[in-house]
Formats: structure tokens, C-alpha cells, sequence
């Protein structure tokens, strides 16, 4: 007896034969106890009685008969007539009665819902045979006529060109596939996305990816828009990472059409899904994670601040992304960037750059070209097949251009915004989907470098933090996905120089606000590309002479014999609070305004315990509290700092850093950028390794943090693992040597847990 249609809760992970892997994972999950929208399966048997019914086999077989794949214009006319024969095909009145009898019985609200009438073929979503948006979704269909319809247009799409195309390539009969059509009820959806449940460019298991957009999910898998991106750690379900990006137009539903409509205002940069919800989403993907025992890519949408579940399979990409570790570029390597986006699909690949205005000027790629476009959509895959490597203007990692790239293990780097414009003028081009960057010209063997990633190692891991030196805002999004664990020197003179005019003359033309804005802007970005994890902004440290080279800055600051030991710092502060202040609003704002609490405070260069006392009555006027979301720092660089270190800490600190370089320096005696006395600039001489040694064990015995930020944890293996023997609790470095000192920190932890 044949079975035309079945409910979701009769169906489970067993019955890909009948219902295909989309329905047999919605029918799962609804039976386990997941949140997804109500619905049922028009069976493969259907598909199969339907062909049989209209003698459409031996009609199919003719018209795909002698026709090449690799020739898109007698594919498309082929795929053409074949979808246009079967979106009329008359429907056996058991089965139509059928569709029509459960499409009622879905709401108890209403007879005629609005449904999303989706496909699923008996040889898609399998772990070995996957592939992004083959068959066709038709979304907000309502009424009898019109699911039948959309039932009848959703098995025409099993013969699309990309459908046709993909069987071929891949060895599936075109006759052994059939479709089924899970039809469910529509979540009109104010936010949907993608998630993965491990990190799906470099396998990271310890990770799970979100990516959001406002509105229909549609756009996000065409990568239309550039999604958020948050990822959180699955040990302790902590945001780990995000980045949002502006949105300006969403896919919605209104007066009965599906139209994109632009954003208000107020919502274009904002976060589109709040902490918690991440958070909880990402706890339906661990729960899916354990379920089915595999990573998982699953589809997700948000109406009524309730979270739907509207599809799972499992990751198909792992072994494709395993064989792309092997070729990386050198960071120091001698190539011209020309554009940066978000980093798809590992690898690096280089090729003549062709830009393709839409998938008819497919054919415009060759073997061997890189693929350039705003977007890509399933009609672009036989190009892809044909690309070295692929870039968009748009779209994030779970975008169409991005599942593709790692399913042919092709590099690619998507949401590069003028990708389109920037590459057309290259003659050859660099793609380092690893890392999200883009090149000019062909990299030199000593450029390369080659080795094979233990996928599925995590990250390496040290008890010790591995934090990072940062002062660009552009950069943090990109530093951030690095095994970083905060920012542990976040510079506000690259901000004030971004500016470019000085503070003072800022507040003397009315501009406070202004100032104050632009600080904050920079802030929250550090700030919420690295989600949970601490920012720890330096209060701004420019000496005069750096401050006179701001536009105005010759009214206000006077020449200094020394200025490195001149006005700076703590004392600026003190002397003069308008220009601090502004810093402490823009921090301020991005704490309370935009509730970014993994922002904290250091102060520098304070000379004595009664100045730290006096910066922190102005922090405290300020409205900025020391909690356990807030922490204030005090830069370790003068020797009285390492001298006096307790008395400071009575006047109420939670952390040092040292910054190895000025202390050095104050200590020998030796300016390290004079060339005629640089030569006895060392961190490793004894004096100074005595301040280092003092100053860690002193911290330790107070219950302070203690930090190094500098060059020098990156350089000397053996000053670090001095650093871990006397008890340092986090070094900060540059983003380049990150990697490297984790790796160092971690050897280093090891002998002396060793004892040796």
C-alpha cells in the first residue's frame, strides 16, 4: 500500500527512503521534543505515483538524452521543459485529497494557514551526498490550490539545472532520486539564521557558530545580507565571539507578498538576536549536537521571541576542510592586501580574477579563474566547480558561497563589501580563505608555508591567558576569531589619532559629543567582537609631542625636553579631567548603553599611590564602579610602581599589567630607540628580571592579576617560562605572535608542572 503522506510525528531518522533527509530529520526532531513548527511529508511514493501516473519517465529520459552538463545553455533549455511538463502534472485524486485533509488539520486557528512547502530529495542531506539549495522552497503559500501548487513546482525543482548538473557530477541516477515535500507551518520570523555546532571553516569542536539576519532565513543561504556572527563555547556556553553587521532591507511578509522592505533606522546596526537568546540557541544546538551524535547545520527562525528549529543535517564539510589545512600563507609574507572579509572556506589559491555580474556570465569562468561576485546562488555552481577560488561582496559563513566553497574544498573569503570593484583591476590575485584576505599578484614559495592541522584537536590550551595588544577597531572582528582569550592592551591613541583632531580643540568647538561618540564607536567595536571575554582599554597615553601632531594640538600643549618623562598619563588626568572624562563617558556608554561588560579599565604611567587614588575619585564621579564586570588595571612601568606595589593595591586596584618595554627602559637607563645606546636595552638583564619577578610575586601575594604585555613574551622562551614559575596570570601580545606564544606559554606550563 503506498503511503502519499505522513504527519511529522510518524516519521523519524529511519525513514530517509520514504520522506528524504529533510522530513526524516523533521519528523526526529518533532518526536524528540524539539521546537519545530507543526507540519507533514508528501512521500517519495507520491513523487514516484505522480511520475508513473503522467508517463513522464520515458519524457524526462528523452529530453536529458545527449545533453552535456558542462554546456549551461542546453542544460538550462533541458531543465526548462522538464520543470515546466512536471509543474502541470495532474495529481491521482487519493493523493490530492490527502495533501488538502492534513494542510487543514495543521491549525487549529485557522483553515487556511500560511505554510512553507519545502523539498527534500531521498539522496540529499546525507553525510556523503549534500549539497546547498538544490531543490526549491516556496514560502507564505496559503489556500487548498496553492499548496497543491507549490507540492507540484517543488517537484518540478528536482530537475533545476544545478539539480541536473549535481547528479551527473556526483553519479546519482536522475531516476533513483525522488522527492518528497515537507509542507509546515510558516514562522513569520523577525530574526532567522544558521548554526553549526562546530566551527565549520577549521573544525574547531569546541565551538558553535549563529549567524542572523533580520527577517526571511532566504537571504542569509543567497547571502544577500551579511549576517551577524556569534560563537559560543560549548564547554561552558559563554559568548566567545561576535560581530554584527548592518542590515539595511529584510525579507517580510506584508499585505499578503514577500517583499524586501527597508530597515527603520534604530534597527540597522543593531545585534539581532539578544545575549540570551543566543545563548539558548545555542543550547538547542548542543542538545541536536548529542542527539544525532554528529555536528549538525541547522536552520533556525525567531517569531514572537520564541525559537523554531525548521531544519537539521548533519555537517558534510569536515573531511573537505581537513584537506585544505595543508597550504597556508605566511603572515610576514611579502603580498599587497587588497580587500578583507570574513574567512569561508580554508586554503589559499591563487588565479586570474573573474567578476560575474550574475550566473548567466557563468560561462565567462574558466579552469583555474577565481570566481568573483556579489553573491553566489545555486545556478552559479557549475562555475564554482570550475574556480580555483571564490570571493563575494556579501554574505557570511553559512551563506551559499561559503557551504558550497567547503563542500569542492575550494578557498573562499565572502562579505568583502567591494570585493566586485577592488578585483576587477588585478590581473592575478592571492585568496586566503583561512584567514579572509585577498591579494595582489602570485605568492613566492617563501611566502608559503605547509602543514597538516590536527583537525579536531580544539585549540591549544594554557592555564595562563594568551591576550592581545590591539589599537585598530577594523581589526578586532579578525583578531577576535584568533585562540585569543581578550584584549589585555587595548591603545586609545589610534582611536584619538582615527579623530585626528585634538580632544581639547574638540571641547573648545562645542564637539564633546561628538568625541565622545566616536570613542564609543570604536570601543563597542572591540567590545562586541570578542563577546565574553575582557577588553581591557588603556586610558589614553600620548606624550605631548605625539598630541601636538593632532590638528589643534600646537594651541595646547607646550614642548617638553623629555616628553617620555614628561606630561603623560595619570597626571594628565589629574590636571586636567575634561579630556579623561571623555574617555570614561564613551566607556561608560558602551557598558550601560549598549551593555558591552567585558570593557575594563587601566590606568598608566602613575608615579606614586596619592595620583591612582585621585584618578580613581574622578573614575568613581564618573559613574564607573569597580564589580566583578568591571576591573581596573594599573599599568606596572615606573620601578616605584614594582617598589611601592602595595600601597597601590591599598588604594584599590584588581589587576597590574606590565608593560615590559617603558619598565626596562626606566630601569637601565636606556632609551631602546636611540641607536647609539639600544644596544644595553634588554629585558633579560638581571635588574630588570628582578622587577618582573618582584612585581608577579607581589600580585600574587596580594590577590592581584598580573599581566606582561610586550614583545618580549613572544621573543624568550625562557623569560616566559620565568613569568609561569613566579606566577603571572596573562601575557598580552601582538596579533602575529598570538599562535606562536600559546604555543610557547604551553611548553612552558608543562616543565613546570613537570618540575624540570
Amino acid at each position: 500500500m503506498s503511503v502519499f503522506v505522513l504527519k511529522f510525528n510518524e516519521i523519524d531518522r529511519e525513514d530517509i527512503g520514504l520522506v528524504g533527509g529533510k522530513g526524516a530529520n523533521l519528523g526526529e526532531m518533532t518526536r524528540a521534543g524539539f521546537p519545530v513548527p507543526n507540519g507533514f511529508c508528501v512521500t517519495a511514493q507520491a513523487y514516484r505515483e505522480m511520475v508513473k501516473f503522467n508517463g513522464f519517465d520515458s519524457k524526462i529520459r528523452e529530453m536529458l538524452d545527449g545533453v552535456e552538463v558542462k554546456d549551461s545553455d542546453k542544460l538550462q533549455r533541458a531543465a526548462d521543459r522538464i520543470m515546466k511538463m512536471v509543474s502541470k502534472a495532474d495529481i491521482p485524486d487519493e493523493m490530492a485529497e490527502s495533501i488538502i485533509r492534513h494542510y487543514r488539520s495543521l491549525s487549529s486557528k485557522t483553515k487556511n494557514p500560511l505554510v512553507a512547502v519545502r523539498s527534500s530529495a531521498t539522496a540529499e542531506d546525507l553525510p556523503e551526498a549534500s549539497f546547498a539549495g538544490q531543490q526549491s522552497t516556496f514560502l507564505d503559500i496559503k489556500g487548498e490550490a496553492a499548496v497543491i501548487q507549490a507540492v507540484r513546482d517543488a517537484w518540478a525543482s528536482l530537475f533545476t539545472a544545478r539539480a541536473i548538473f549535481y547528479r551527473e557530477t556526483n553519479g546519482f541516477d536522475h531516476f533513483q532520486v525522488a522527492l518528497a515535500v515537507p509542507v509546515q507551518l510558516m514562522v513569520a520570523s523577525e530574526v532567522s539564521g544558521n548554526m553549526f555546532t562546530i566551527n565549520p571553516v577549521n573544525n574547531d569542536k569546541r565551538i558553535i557558530v549563529i549567524e542572523a539576519i533580520w527577517g526571511l532565513g532566504e537571504m542569509i543561504v543567497q547571502g544577500t545580507y551579511t549576517p551577524d556572527h556569534y560563537e559560543v563555547r560549548r564547554d561552558d556556553m559563554t559568548i566567545y565571539a561576535r560581530e554584527i553587521n548592518e542590515q539595511k532591507k529584510e525579507l517580510t511578509r506584508k499585505n499578503g507578498v514577500n517583499k524586501e522592505y527597508p530597515l527603520p533606522k534604530w534597527k540597522v546596526g543593531r545585534q539581532k538576536l539578544e545575549d540570551d537568546l543566543i545563548v539558548k540557541l545555542a543550547e538547542i544546538g548542543e542538545k541536536l549536537h548529542s542527539h544525532y551524535r554528529f555536528p549538525q547545520d541547522i536552520e533556525w527562525a525567531m517569531e514572537g521571541g520564541k525559537l523554531y528549529v525548521v531544519q537539521t543535517r548533519p555537517i558534510t564539510t569536515m573531511e573537505a576542510v581537513e584537506r585544505q589545512s595543508e597550504m597556508s600563507l605566511k603572515e610576514e609574507s611579502s603580498l599587497r592586501l587588497l580587500v578583507k572579509g570574513d574567512a569561508a572556506s580554508p586554503g589559499v589559491a591563487w588565479g586570474r580574477p573573474v567578476v560575474l555580474k550574475s550566473a548567466k556570465e557563468i560561462s565567462k569562468i574558466k579552469e583555474g579563474d577565481v570566481l568573483v561576485a556579489e553573491m553566489t546562488t545555486p545556478d552559479f555552481v557549475p562555475a564554482m566547480k570550475r574556480a580555483v577560488a571564490i570571493v563575494t561582496n556579501s554574505g557570511g559563513q553559512t551563506s551559499h558561497a561559503a557551504i558550497v566553497s567547503r563542500e569542492l574544498g575550494v578557498p573562499a573569503v565572502v562579505g568583502s563589501k567591494d570585493g566586485t570593484k577592488v578585483l576587477k583591476k588585478e590581473k592575478l590575485i592571492t585568496v586566503n580563505g583561512t584567514t579572509g584576505e585577498v591579494f595582489a599578484g602570485k605568492p613566492k614559495e617563501q611566502d608559503l608555508k605547509y602543514t597538516k592541522r590536527d583537525i579536531g584537536a580544539g585549540l591549544v590550551e594554557t592555564a595562563t591567558k594568551v591576550y592581545v595588544n590591539l589599537g585598530e577597531p577594523e581589526l578586532a572582528s579578525s583578531v577576535a576569531q584568533k585562540n585569543v582569550d581578550g584584549v589585555g592592551l587595548l591603545r586609545a591613541e589610534f582611536m584619538m589619532a582615527q579623530i585626528g583632531k585634538h580632544p581639547k580643540k574638540m571641547l573648545r568647538d562645542g564637539k564633546r559629543k561628538e568625541y565622545v561618540r566616536s570613542l564609543a564607536v570604536g570601543l563597542a567595536q572591540f567590545a562586541s567582537s570578542f563577546g565574553s571575554r575582557p577588553v581591557v582599554y588603556r586610558a589614553s597615553d600620548f606624550k605631548t609631542n605625539e598630541y601636538q601632531n593632532l590638528i589643534g594640538g600646537k594651541d595646547f600643549e607646550r614642548p617638553e625636553p623629555n616628553p617620555m618623562l614628561g606630561y603623560r598619563g595619570a597626571l594628565r588626568y589629574i590636571t586636567d579631567e575634561q579630556v579623561f572624562e571623555m574617555e570614561l563617558e564613551a566607556i561608560k556608554m558602551v557598558r550601560d548603553k549598549l551593555g558591552y561588560k567585558n570593557l575594563w579599565l587601566m590606568i598608566p604611567f602613575v608615579h606614586e599611590p596619592n595620583e591612582l587614588l585621585k584618578v580613581k575619585r574622578i573614575v568613581a564621579a564618573n559613574g564607573l564602579s569597580r564589580s566583578s564586570s568591571f576591573k581596573l588595571w594599573m599599568m606596572v612601568e615606573i620601578p616605584s610602581n614594582v617598589i611601592l606595589l602595595e600601597e597601590f593595591a591599598k588604594a584599590g586596584i584588581d589587576g597590574i599589567s606590565i608593560g615590559s618595554n617603558d619598565l626596562t627602559m626606566l630601569t637601565l637607563g636606556v632609551d631602546r630607540d636611540n641607536e647609539d645606546v639600544a644596544g644595553a636595552y634588554d629585558e633579560r638583564n638581571p635588574a630588570v628580571l628582578w622587577m618582573l619577578e618582584t612585581a608577579i610575586k607581589k600580585a600574587v601575594k596580594l590577590g592581584l592579576t598580573a599581566s606582561l604585555c610586550g614583545q618580549a613574551a613572544s621573543q624568550y622562551p625562557d623569560l616566559v617560562e620565568k613569568l609561569v614559575r613566579w606566577g603571572i596570570t596573562s601575557v598580552s601580545v601582538s596579533p602575529d605572535a598570538v599562535e606562536r606564544t600559546r604555543e610557547i606559554v604551553a611548553q612552558a606550563e608543562k616543565r613546570v608542572i613537570g618540575g624540570k
